[in-house]
This record gives structure tokens, C-alpha cells and sequence, in this order.
């Protein structure tokens, strides 16, 4: 695990990035970030975690980091210890995590639950999409209190490391670390829909699998939203497909989701 700090002082702010080792356009934002040394008012700690799997471009050595949580720092496993290390350093600090998807191309946020932090980060930042995430961030970073996710685009393109400096700059901008920065909310970015995320839709074992629906629009009841090895999966009941990719996931499509509002400013 690597650290870094902008500013003078016991940092308040962190970005983490790294927490998958094929993913790693949040390092590529912190590097660069870091080479700009913006002038801040409030000290920032940049942390990459998983240097031993982005060194093998591998998502993990032995287990998924970011379903490790709360780790153990006696664990048999890399990632558990690992998770236990991370977990300490950004305790008490307003937390950005930085990933990338297979399934989408935008920028969008998750939280655990749309709080009072989620309310005075997500505004800020460059997405239109905020997804609560409840019952499934067991084991994630995202479980932990200040913590924000951001999907960055797709894995292993520079338009994904593009937008994480974007993201990068509106989480400072949003926490007041970013000096003479103004920060950009509401309307001027453009409305923000929260969509909750329901149960995974299952994967069942194939050789070749395609989606045909969109992530966030909606699928309607009778409507083929995916095949596996030309088997169509049809939707009983509608729902919105969040994080839906034919080979994002080993065992599952991606998630059911709802449409429940849009964030206030």
C-alpha cells in the first residue's frame, strides 16, 4: 500500500484507488493529480491499495480486497490483511474510492446509503447516477461510514483515467480542500437519479453470454435483457439493470435496481 498527502496536517480527506489490481485508472488520477501539487486548504491523503495486484494486473492475489472488510491483520490471506491496513488509514476521513466497470461508460457514484455525506459529495461530482447500494456492501469499503465509490468508466481506457481526475477534483471541491475552488452543484451539472440496488440476476454456466439491456433504462415485464449461449432471460417484473455486463461478473449478470428519486441538493 502506498500513501501520499497534499497539505500540511492530520488529513480529514482521502482518495483510494487500486482497490482492484485490473483496475487502474484511479492510480493513473493520482499520479496526475499529484504531479499538478494543487494548492489545498485542508490536507488530502491519496492512498493506492493493492500495489501486489496492480503489479500482475490481477483484480486480487487471493480474494477480493473489496469484499475483505473489516479484514483481519492476522489473516491467512493478502487482501484480508490488506483490508484491515486500509480500513485503519482512512478511518475518520471523508473517503473517495475509486473503480472501473465493464458495463457502462459513464461515470456514476454508490453509497451505502444516501446520508448527509453522500448529500454534500455526490452533487459535486461529474455523474448522473447515484446507486444505494444497502444490503450488498458487505465486505466492501463502501460499508464504512464517509466512504463514496465512484464507477470511472471502463476498465483499462484512458477515457475511464480521465474521468477519475474529474471525480478526483469535484471530491476535493466538495470537502473544501481545493483553495479559491468553487464547487459546482445541482443544476449546473445536471440532475442526479438514485436508483437502490436490488438482488443480482444469476449467471448460470454457458460459453458465450450477451445483454441487451442498457444500465439504468428501464426493462419492462416480458422483455429478453440477456442470453447465455443463446438462451434468453426474460424479465417477470420490470426493473432498472445496474452494473449488467456479459463478463463483468464470474457468477451473475449484474443487479436488479429501482429508480427511487433524485438527489437533492
Amino acid at each position: 500500500m502506498r500513501i501520499e498527502q497534499l497539505g500540511e496536517g492530520t488529513p480529514e480527506i482521502a482518495v483510494v484507488a487500486g482497490i482492484h489490481g485490473d483496475e487502474p485508472c484511479g492510480v493513473r488520477a493520482i499520479e496526475r493529480v499529484l504531479a499538478e501539487s494543487p494548492a489545498v486548504e485542508r490536507p488530502v491523503k491519496f492512498v493506492v491499495a493493492n500495489e501486489a495486484a496492480l503489479e500482475r494486473d490481477v483484480r486480487y492475489v487471493e480474494e477480493d480486497l473489496n469484499r475483505a472488510f473489516p479484514g483481519d491483520p492476522d489473516a491467512d490471506t493478502h487482501e484480508r490483511r490488506l483490508a484491515d491496513a486500509l480500513a485503519r488509514e482512512v478511518r475518520d476521513c471523508t473517503t473517495l474510492s475509486l473503480h472501473s466497470t465493464q458495463s457502462y461508460a459513464d461515470p456514476f457514484a454508490l453509497v451505502d446509503t444516501v446520508d448527509a455525506v453522500a448529500r454534500s459529495v455526490c452533487p459535486y461530482l461529474p455523474v448522473s447516477v447515484v446507486v444505494e447500494t444497502g444490503a450488498e456492501s458487505d465486505g466492501r469499503l463502501i460499508e464504512y461510514p464517509h466512504v463514496v465509490e465512484a464507477e470511472c468508466g471502463l476498465q483499462g481506457s484512458d477515457e475511464a483515467a480521465d474521468n477519475a481526475v474529474e471525480l478526483v477534483h469535484g471530491f476535493l471541491e466538495a470537502t473544501g480542500a481545493l483553495t479559491d475552488a468553487e464547487p459546482v452543484a445541482g443544476e449546473d451539472r445536471g440532475e442526479v437519479e438514485v436508483f437502490s440496488l436490488g438482488h443480482p440476476v444469476p449467471k448460470n454456466a454457458a460459453d458465450e453470454y450477451e445483454v441487451f439491456a442498457e444500465n439504468f433504462e428501464r426493462v419492462s415485464a416480458g422483455e429478453a435483457f440477456a442470453a447465455a449461449d443463446g438462451r434468453e432471460l426474460v424479465a417477470d417484473e420490470p426493473f432498472h439493470p445496474v452494473l449488467m455486463s456479459p463478463y463483468g461478473y464470474e457468477n451473475v449478470f449484474g443487479y436488479r435496481g429501482e429508480r427511487v428519486g433524485v438527489l437533492d441538493v
